[in-house]
This record gives C-alpha cells, sequence and structure tokens, in this order.
C-alpha cells in the first residue's frame, strides 16, 4: 500500500515538473523573455554551427570538457574559499545533488507503452501507403517524398535545423518569416500535384 502511494506521488510530482517544463519551453518560444531566450538561441545557433565544423563525437567530448572545466574550477574556488575563510558552507552542488531524477518503474512502463503506440501506429501507417492500400493516399506520400528531393538539394539536415531556429516565433505573429518564402513555389507545384491525382479514374476512396 506505501509503495504504491509512493510511486502515485512520484507520479504526479513528475506531471507537475512536466507541466512546468512545457510552460518554461513556451515561455522560451514565444520570445516572453528576450535574455533568456536569446542566450538560449545562441546557444543553440553555437551548437548547430559547430556540428557543420565539426564531428558529433568532437563536439560532445569539448562541451563534455568545458562543462567539466567550469564545474571542477568552481569546486575548486569554493574549497580554497572555505580553507580561507575557515568555513564549513559544504559541497557546492550539494542542491543539485540531491534532487531526484530517478524514473519510477510505473513511469518507465508508461513511456514504454507510449513509444510503443507511436512505433505501432506508425508502422501501421508506412504498411498502409507503401503496399498501396489507397491510392490517393500513396500518391499524396509520394509527392510529398519528392517535394523533399527538392527541399534536400537545396539544403542539408544541419542547415533546415539553422534556418528554423533563426525562423521561431517571437512575439510579433504579424512578422514575415522569409524562410518558409523558398518554399512557396514548391508548395505550389505540389498542390497542383494533389489536385491532380484526386482527378485520376479510379483513385477516389471507396465508400466505408
Amino acid at each position: 500500500m506505501q509503495t504504491s502511494t509512493t510511486a502515485a506521488a512520484d507520479s504526479t510530482k513528475m506531471e507537475g515538473l512536466w507541466s512546468s517544463w512545457k510552460c518554461q519551453a513556451m515561455e522560451l518560444l514565444y520570445w516572453r523573455d528576450l535574455k533568456q531566450t536569446g542566450l538560449m538561441f545562441s546557444s543553440i545557433l553555437l551548437l548547430l554551427f559547430s556540428l557543420t565544423q565539426f564531428s558529433v563525437v568532437s563536439v560532445i567530448a569539448y562541451l563534455a570538457l568545458a562543462a567539466l572545466s567550469a564545474t571542477i574550477s568552481f569546486r575548486v574556488y569554493k574549497s580554497v574559499l572555505q580553507a580561507v575563510q575557515k568555513t564549513d558552507e559544504g559541497h557546492p552542488f550539494k542542491s543539485y545533488l540531491e534532487v531526484e531524477i530517478s524514473l519510477s518503474h510505473d513511469q518507465m512502463q508508461r513511456y514504454a507503452e507510449n513509444a510503443q503506440y507511436y512505433m505501432n501506429s506508425t508502422l501501421k501507417e508506412l504498411r498502409r501507403l507503401f503496399l498501396v492500400q489507397d491510392l490517393v493516399d500513396s500518391l499524396k506520400f509520394a509527392v510529398l517524398m519528392w517535394l523533399l528531393t527538392y527541399v534536400g538539394a537545396l539544403f542539408n539536415g544541419l542547415t533546415l535545423l539553422i534556418m528554423g531556429e533563426t525562423s521561431s516565433p517571437n512575439t510579433d505573429f504579424n512578422s514575415p518569416q522569409p524562410f518558409f518564402s523558398v518554399f512557396t513555389p514548391l508548395c505550389s507545384r505540389g498542390v497542383n500535384v494533389l489536385y491532380a491525382c484526386e482527378k485520376i479514374p479510379g483513385a477516389k476512396r471507396k465508400a466505408e
């Protein structure tokens, strides 16, 4: 009984943390705090540009070294300061070390079930499209892949991430996004092809 109560409390706590993180993400995404959002997006841009110049392993290694250099230096500085002032404040990262970050069995099971659901749904949808269960949907999927060949010829994945990150929405929702104007001709062409697909004889959906 006590175990189930503890698990329920942990689940409620994690859901509260997830809701808080979601609100913070929305605050950052819509530039409610310019200083905090600017710092975060600048860090992401720096990471993406680093990935265009170095391998993923090198970037991860340099980031880990930078983080370790900062934390070790701060730990040594606080230890020397405590020795000089003859104080006993304890570990400088004690509050962070005491934060519970482990997931309970129920939470892991719930996340695994969600992942399994999305994976099964994706596999079923791909099977339906590739085996042409519905001709119209398969043709639309083919047109989408055809449009993506143009996108892949113009940009690589990192370039798309950088452009998407710099074109993130801000507080002015009416401001134009020049990044998306690049794909306007491709989208118009794709819509025309999709409209033509609807007129193919025998491509209409069967009434259920």
